[in-house]
């Protein structure tokens, strides 16, 4: 993939992270106030542990995704060499 596209959907994956955060920052207390109207306890903060588990799983989905694409560069770089390195008989 073009590094400019790579580029951009990384920074475009960043910019929904944010507005994500954003939005749930801005609903929280009124998340609360329902809650606390229903009656509902509020969830229990992730461990350390937790989050960290959460991190891995992450980084090894995004390598694995990664070393898959990667991988079929390589194939279509080997078809290619192939294709033109063929001689007819």
């Amino acid at each position: 993939m073009n590094k400019h596209f790579e580029d951009a959907r990384y920074y475009l994956q960043r910019a929904g992270e944010h507005a994500k955060a954003g939005f749930e920052e801005e609903v929280e207390p009124l998340v609360e106030r329902v809650n606390e109207f229903r009656g509902v306890e509020p969830e229990p903060e992730p461990t350390r542990v937790e989050r960290l588990q959460a991190d891995l799983l992450e980084l090894e989905q995004r390598a694995e995704g990664e070393a898959r694409e990667r991988l079929a560069e390589a194939r279509e770089k080997v078809s290619a060499y192939r294709e033109r390195t063929e001689q007819p008989a």
